[in-house]
């Protein structure tokens, strides 16, 4: 439990300590509380962390919890303009929308709450992605692969590291009755095939290493959408960019977050 801690701060901490294995967050007034396995928690990089921050953090152990039903507690839906609709299976449908995307994230991140998700779907919402061939690198919940396949995207490639992800994404690619998306659990962007459209909100460090092999696999005329990126990463992302070969096509904000679009 880190405190005490401005929202602006939590945003940043939230991307900070998802680099070094936490893996749940809630936030509470100035209070952020962030959940690790014991066993994973990075000693040293957590210290560096709470120095640069100059704040305090109060550990405890707890006891194993149904976080799925600590999630439905508290979720609510969120809408990005009349384009889409995150919701969980218990909620009414909105038909005020073009598109619903039904979401169950367990563990997994990408529910549309967090700002670079839900820039990540305003940028899909200036694409056309009929018929095209896609490439979701680091899809969590499975959301954007889900939307892009509700988008008319001939294909998806879907890719995670972690195998909870990869499970309780295929759990909600079946709640969307979607059947385009093809999982696969890795490390790396690298799958030897080439994308119309490549999507990618991870954060900084993951982005710099794969972004020569997301250049590789970005057609020609294709678009590289990014995200996950904290407003100070941008210099270096910008160098990542120019060292791959790729050029940048334009830059949202959202809360101290950027999402970059990139062509070749």
């Amino acid at each position: 439990m880190f405190q005490p801690v401005s929202s602006e701060q939590a945003e940043i901490l939230v991307a900070q300590l998802s680099e070094i294995g936490f893996e749940g967050f809630e936030e509470e007034g100035s209070t952020l509380k962030a959940f690790v396995a014991e066993k994973e928690v990075d000693e040293e990089a957590l210290q560096s962390i709470l120095a640069k921050w100059n704040i305090q953090a109060e550990r405890s152990v707890i006891r194993e919890t149904n976080w799925n039903e600590t999630w439905e507690s508290g979720f609510q839906p969120v809408v990005v303009d009349d384009f889409v609709a995150v919701r969980a299976h218990f909620h009414q449908p909105n038909k005020a929308v073009q598109h619903e995307v039904i979401i169950t994230p367990k563990m997994s991140f990408g529910t549309g709450h967090h700002a670079t998700t839900y820039m990540m779907i305003r940028q899909m919402k200036d694409l056309s992605f009929s018929g095209k061939l896609v490439l979701d690198f680091g899809t969590g919940t499975g959301i954007l692969a889900i939307l892009a396949a509700k988008l008319g995207a001939r294909r998806i490639v879907a890719i995670d590291h972690d195998e909870w992800s990869i499970t309780n994404c295929r759990e909600n690619i079946l709640q969307n009755n979607v059947t385009s998306i093809e999982l696969q659990q890795a490390d790396s962007a690298a799958c030897n095939e080439q994308f119309d459209i490549i999507l990618a909100n991870i954060n900084k460090n993951v982005i710099l290493d794969n972004l020569p092999v997301l250049a590789q696999q970005l057609l020609p005329d294709g678009i590289l959408i990014l995200s996950g990126l904290l407003a100070a990463d941008q210099h270096d992302i910008l160098q990542g960019i120019q060292s791959a070969g790729l050029q940048l096509q334009g830059v949202k904000d959202r809360h101290n977050w950027l999402s970059m679009k990139v062509s070749h």
